[in-house]
């Protein structure tokens, strides 16, 4: 059975490792869990070349910094889609040894029991937290909103209503109620668009970010980030 209890009851003192793809959902899942658990570290799996992120296509040198900025270790692994699940099952076991009990994710819509988490979780002997899980979506962006993080939309699907010019805009209020007059789930849980968020609670300093050229896959529209000169001193 999965373990969710933890997250919605807000009961403390699990240690815990959080799947991380440096956007919206795994940011303010981790905030959460973060106010009741102790955090080990964040997993970050990577494409086989280990230039990009396997869930945001984020290079690495940003996901390190949105991590050393949150004060957390990234345990990482570069892997086709073969051994996938292998290496993440690997990684779990590391952070186990680490004193982690629980893995956390940012779903909001997986199923209560099947789930792939839940099965990699129970190979891995560790129990499963979804704070964000059965949330209302509109709830969900609001709240991240409101508790002051920032971050940018970096990937959409042409074909699900998004637009190239929505590439590089910030989440607000306005602009999810322009989401939703458009007919798009304000968390992009239909694939509409991912983000990379760049500052926050969370976050000891904002991760500063150059703008590369948006470039075209199929359906698809990127805007890839890189990351900038850090200015002043804002703390290690």
């Amino acid at each position: 059975m999965i373990e969710l209890v933890v997250w919605k009851n807000g009961a403390a003192g699990h240690k815990f490792i959080a799947s991380f793809s440096g956007g919206k959902d795994s940011v303010l899942a981790l905030y959460k869990a973060m106010k009741v658990g102790e955090a080990v570290g964040l997993i970050v799996m990577l494409e086989e070349e280990g230039k990009r992120s396997r869930s945001h296509g984020m290079p690495p040198e940003l996901i390190f910094a949105q991590a050393n900025s949150i004060g957390l270790p990234v345990f990482t692994a570069a892997s086709s889609w073969t051994d996938y699940e292998k290496e993440f099952i690997s990684l779990l076991e590391k952070a186990k040894d680490q004193g982690a009990e629980v893995l956390v994710t940012g779903d909001l819509d997986m199923p209560a029991h099947g789930c792939w988490h839940d099965k990699v979780t129970k190979n891995a002997g560790l129990k499963l937290g979804m704070p964000l899980w059965n949330m209302n979506h509109r709830e969900a962006v609001e709240e991240f909103i409101n508790l002051g993080f920032v971050t940018i939309i970096v990937t959409v699907n042409l074909s699900l209503g998004m637009r190239e010019e929505d590439l590089g805009r910030t989440l607000t209020h306005d602009y999810v109620q322009e989401l939703i007059a458009r007919g798009i789930d304000p968390c992009g849980e239909g694939g509409e668009f991912h983000t990379t968020v760049i500052d926050g609670p969370l976050f000891k300093h904002p991760i500063p970010v150059r703008k590369s050229e948006i470039h075209k896959d199929g359906e698809y529209a990127f805007l890839p980030l890189e990351l900038g000169q850090r200015v002043g001193n804002c703390g290690a």
